[in-house]
């Protein structure tokens, strides 16, 4: 005759179960796959990290052959404090309120808006601006945002776009031809700092540069401190990374354009030389200044007077000072603002968001740094 049987304890030859955190009713334990959430739900990994799967919500049937598999929170994911945001290798981050706004209006393709909670309001019409623009948004904690970007300066804002695609030095001149003025480029020589690099990208664009040329290696990486420092001007410029700088500067000195660079041991002065025409301009690295190589490829070299005690200036306030002399000499007309088209506030006040994600989003005070 059998034994009898337990209700309450397991047979002996029973194969061992358990069952999710969620308790009685959830599903069998699987060790492989994302874990539960602390509910005990299933999870799945999307592009934003673990997201929570939502079978009972609308729009999810069994063979409807509609939206995908899962839904992601129905809040705005909140990082753990410190860890950075994964991205993928065709993404890149641009931090900072002016920068973020100048990525939309030159219409880069963005794939996500990342704010920090506590300037969330403050940052609404930018909010506003990418969910018009079916951009999602995500909440992330300041510590895990100034991980990602690499420095603290992000102004609780950033947003990930695809990553940037370079110009050819005959994009540079192509874009000339098409404004009917001479060419006007900006070449670096290895400059070493973020912030020196994005200040005189700024000021180049300011001063009506049709390009820039830096070298693919020993040279300060345009990273998101580095586009900060440039207020978005960035974004509006045609960058162009070579392999040989010398090299390239002769190619430019054969089609026409007269290599001047920036060297404080040159017996002329900026004031005195003739930067009208088609012209590259040429600045050296914060500490050695122009490399000899360069210096070879250079039609003239000029300098900035120095009255003080001080015997240099700092590489990115002597090449915008250079940039706007050229610009003055060249005769540029001052840029005037755009007509026939409303600004992008009142857009989405109105609802009417133009398509893609060249729209142009609300700005801040004109004389607010950014």
């Amino acid at each position: 005759m059998p034994e009898p049987v337990d209700p309450r304890r397991p047979r002996r030859d029973a194969e061992p179960h358990r069952e999710s955190p969620g308790g009685p009713g959830g599903v069998p334990f699987r060790p492989a796959g994302p874990a539960p959430d602390r509910h005990g739900r299933p999870t799945t990994r999307g592009p934003l990290g673990p997201t929570t799967l939502r079978p009972g919500l609308p729009g999810r049937s069994s063979g409807s052959g509609g939206r995908s598999g899962f839904y992601p929170p129905a809040r705005p994911t909140a990082w753990s404090r410190g860890a950075a945001v994964v991205m993928a290798d065709d993404e890149e981050l641009v931090a900072g309120r002016h920068p973020v706004e100048e990525a939309f209006v030159a219409g880069r393709r963005a794939r996500r808006l990342l704010v920090t909670p506590q300037r969330r309001q403050a940052l609404e019409r930018l909010v506003l601006h990418a969910t018009a623009l079916r951009i999602p948004v995500v909440e992330v904690e300041g510590g895990t945002l100034t991980a990602t970007a690499g420095f603290d300066g992000h102004q609780g804002v950033a947003l990930v776009v695809e990553a940037r695609r370079f110009a050819a030095p005959d994009e540079i001149l192509a874009r000339a031809i098409r404004r009917g003025e001479p060419p006007f480029v900006l070449a670096l020589d290895s400059l070493e700092d973020p912030q020196n690099l994005g200040s005189l990208l700024r000021s180049a664009e300011a001063a009506g540069v049709d390009g820039v040329l830096f070298p693919t290696r020993r040279q300060a990486p345009l990273s998101p401190a580095a586009v900060k420092a440039s207020a978005g001007a960035s974004e509006h410029l045609l960058l162009a990374p070579v392999d040989d700088l010398a090299g390239a500067l002769a190619d430019l000195h054969l089609r026409g354009l007269r290599i001047v660079g920036a060297d404080a041991d040159a017996a002329l002065t900026y004031r005195e030389a003739d930067l009208r025409g088609p012209l590259v301009l040429v600045v050296g690295s914060e500490g050695r200044g122009l490399a000899p190589p360069i210096r070879r490829r250079c039609d003239v070299l000029i300098r900035i007077p120095m009255r003080g005690r001080i015997a240099s200036l700092n590489a990115a306030v002597a090449g915008s000072i250079l940039a706007f002399e050229a610009a003055m000499q060249r005769g540029k007309p001052e840029a005037e603002p755009p007509t026939g088209s409303p600004p992008a506030a009142a857009a989405l006040d109105s609802g009417d968001v133009p398509a893609g994600h060249a729209a142009e989003p609300p700005r801040g005070d004109a004389g607010t740094s950014g």
